[in-house]
């Protein structure tokens, strides 16, 4: 397998440079996940870091590489997006339902 040595930006791996694995297209995976393991023995902490451009040429505007930029909310990302697939519901109330209707069926 292929190799590229890729910097980190932010987090506890803010500075280095650390060779990642290259995929068949010849890019490195889109997140990166690192497992810390806890020191009281409880389940390990996962830092989240997002694939990021590094930058551009001056005259062409081709790209120059790849590095890894820090993702603190560490979610977990947008997965495959298949087209049969739903979007994923939104966080807030739906349209058209108002939190008394639900209520008052169910007194009844």
């Amino acid at each position: 397998m292929k190799s590229e040595d890729t910097p980190f930006e932010g987090g506890p791996l803010d500075g280095r440079v650390l060779p990642v694995l290259l995929g068949p297209t010849g890019h490195p995976p889109k997140t990166y996940r690192v497992p810390v393991p806890d020191a009281a023995g409880g389940p390990p902490t996962v830092l989240v870091y997002r694939r990021a451009q590094s930058g551009k040429s001056k005259r062409l505007g081709l790209h120059m590489g790849w590095k890894y930029e820090f993702d603190p909310e560490g979610d977990k990302g947008r997965g495959l997006k298949w087209p049969w697939s739903r979007p994923e519901p939104s966080p807030g109330p739906r349209r058209g339902v108002t939190p008394d209707a639900g209520a008052d069926a169910a007194d009844e």
